[in-house]
């Protein structure tokens, strides 16, 4: 394993410490305000801690070079990483909306929340220090793992930011007599119908977040072809070349696994070019591209432009 392989370990020590944390804190906040709210909160803090300790397991495998069973690497496998995530993450929503509706049939009034707040402010800083940690890593070293890390912990921080923002309603609200009044209508003490309903709403955005992850890995693992714009930046290089060179190209395909690229292209040059002509123009085409990227796998087949099978592609 090289350093650059370990460090992107220490980043998943990292996020399961970040993790441990969270749920002790989150816990505790929920333990004294006895908030649905912040249970669901807290709950979504234990997939991050199942997450991230998935996530060690894969990024060790992934740093496996290729050998001459996987002779493209392991990096697919972050892919199983994410669709774990992802169903955890479903889980957790349905289990979120399930406390809630007890929550609703059975209100009780909920107790210190200044405490609570401060102490789940408190953990959310913290996940957003290491989610701009993680997001940032796993965008510059080409770590799908990393990146949906980190976005989970930055969807988790917004989760807890709606949530205390109800919370807070419920405590002004409780202050106010029209309140109390419209809140008895509805079977509760105070503005306490608000810390189930966001709970719902919290468990909609965690729905969200893990149908995203879901529909991102079975992207990968079906070989989706390179984003837009990097295949744009391929062609681009490609043109240069027929513009110059009075060549043509064909067949171009590209897809992607965790942090690595592939591609494959057919290109076509006059048939009495020697070998090495034709060579020399094909490895100048791929340092050109390969220039574009940190990580690149370039298939490049060469064609006699005359010959008719050349085109059957």
């Amino acid at each position: 394993m090289t350093a650059k392989q370990k460090s992107l370990t220490l980043y998943g020590w990292l996020s399961l410490a970040t993790a441990m944390s969270t749920i002790a804190l989150k816990s505790y906040a929920y333990w004294l305000t006895d908030s649905v709210g912040l249970l669901s909160d807290a709950l979504e803090s234990v997939i991050n801690l199942v997450a991230a300790v998935i996530m060690l397991f894969v990024l060790s495998i992934a740093a496996r070079p290729p050998d001459h069973r996987h002779a493209y690497g392991h990096e697919k496998i972050e892919y199983f990483s994410s669709g774990a995530e992802g169903i955890m993450i479903l889980l957790a929503a349905f289990s979120i909306i399930w406390s809630a509706v007890e929550r609703m049939e059975h209100p009780v009034t909920l107790q210190k929340l200044d405490v609570g707040i401060a102490i789940s402010v408190f953990a959310s800083l913290i996940n957003l220090f290491v989610a701009r940690i993680l997001i940032h890593v796993g965008m510059l070293r080409r770590s799908i793992t990393l990146e949906s890390d980190g976005r989970h912990l930055m969807t988790d921080v917004w989760t807890t930011v709606g949530i205390l923002i109800g919370i807070a309603a419920i405590s002004i609200g409780n202050h106010f007599e029209t309140t109390r009044v419209l809140a008895g209508k509805l079977g509760m003490n105070g503005w306490e119908i608000l810390d189930p309903v966001i709970a719902m709403l919290v468990a909609v955005n965690i729905l969200l977040a893990g149908l995203q992850l879901i529909r991102r890995t079975i992207s990968g693992l079906m070989d989706a072809a390179l984003p837009a714009e990097e295949q744009a930046a391929i062609i681009a290089v490609l043109e240069q070349f027929v513009a110059s060179d009075h060549i043509i190209y064909h067949a171009f395909r590209s897809r992607y696994a965790g942090a690595r690229r592939f591609m494959s292209v057919h290109v076509l040059v006059p048939g009495d070019w020697t070998v090495q002509q034709g060579h020399d123009l094909v490895e100048t085409m791929e340092l050109h591209i390969m220039s574009l990227f940190d990580n690149i796998d370039i298939d490049t087949h060469l064609e006699p432009i005359e010959d008719i099978a050349s085109w059957r592609h």
